[in-house]
């Protein structure tokens, strides 16, 4: 399959490697607003063509799959101008900045009859599912509560710090602690409570939500800009505890009893460097002539961006690409 990126920065150089590994993927073309970045990413990874615009690369015909690495202030332009180009899209996540943005993208997708899907690799894992079959083996006994976390010192870093890029810890960061719970956790959301804190420049540098389920579980989720935090997520059951060591891409998986002790350590299964999971889902979903990938199916991304929606309008946090 010819593969395609749209914009040449740092994740792309991670989509790029993954790729490199993938036996039926064709490092096809790369584009970026500068023609030399373009050119010095396809050298260093041996993509066929460099191209200086992203309509270029959306034009190309034997262009198949493209993945939008862009800021997520542009992910629903970029998304959009592939989709109308008849390309199926992986789309980096967030998948765009608000659901009615996510709405319309799928939309169209149904109407040019090609994939699109959200690159939230957590979902594609292999780790995912062993997650769930130890809550649903009863490993930890019945599961009551969570809680996890994401953060890093990100708040220089432009795409984050700047809200014409739709920057801030939600979007970027918080989006994994949200997927980790609604992963784990399948019930109705019956009520949201969150707060944030904001940079001079009026984005969230770090903001804390805790969920109720229709089922009575509750989860409370943190992500941060500022610092580094442990990046974990805990399971509470009566008979013990799960621990998940990096949530965005989890390490391994601990469980406990209600002592602390360790019972089980599970280490997840090699990888490349876990990006190569959402590529092979898109591949496997394409040659079967669907458009959404089970991992991730639409509405899943859907109900993450409608919560993401909802956490922000309780802050009265508004973008100006909206």
């Amino acid at each position: 399959m010819r593969f395609g990126i749209l914009a040449a920065g740092n994740i792309a150089h991670s989509m790029a490697e993954a790729v490199s590994g993938i036996e039926k993927i064709e490092k096809y073309a790369v584009a970026s607003r500068d023609i030399s970045r373009a050119e010095e990413f396809a050298e260093k990874w041996d993509f066929e063509k460099a191209y200086g615009s992203y309509e270029e690369l959306a034009e190309d015909s034997e262009v198949e799959l493209i993945y939008v690495a862009s800021p997520h202030s542009h992910h629903y332009e970029h998304a959009k101008l592939c989709l109308e180009h008849g390309k199926h899209v992986l789309v980096e996540k967030a998948f765009t900045v608000n659901a009615a943005q996510a709405e319309e993208l799928m939309k169209l997708s149904k109407e040019k009859g090609v994939l699109l899907t959200e690159a939230i690799w957590t979902r594609y894992m292999p780790s995912r599912k062993m997650m769930n079959d130890l809550i649903e083996s009863g490993a930890i006994g019945t599961v009551s509560s969570m809680t996890a976390n994401l953060g890093f010192p990100l708040k220089s870093v432009p795409r984050m710090a700047r809200p014409e890029l739709a920057g801030g810890a939600l979007l970027d960061l918080g989006v994994y602690s949200i997927t980790m719970a609604l992963m784990l956790f399948r019930e109705r959301i019956t009520d949201v409570i969150s707060a944030a804190v904001f940079s001079p420049e009026g984005v969230d540098w770090m903001n804390s939500v805790t969920l109720t389920f229709a089922d009575g579980k509750m989860a409370v989720l943190n992500s941060n800009m500022t610092a580094r935090t442990d990046c974990r997520a805990i399971v509470n059951g009566d008979r013990g505890y799960m621990e998940i060591r990096g949530i965005n891409n989890p390490r391994e998986i601990l469980v406990f009893d209600c002592d602390g002790n360790l019972k089980e350590h599970y280490p997840v299964p090699e990888q490349i460097n876990g990006y190569e999971y959402e590529v092979l889902a898109c591949i496997r979903a394409i040659e079967e002539g669907r458009l959404e990938c089970e991992e991730m199916p639409h509405s899943e991304t859907l109900r993450v961006m409608r919560l993401m929606d909802r956490i922000r309008g309780q802050w009265g946090f508004r973008l100006p690409c909206e």
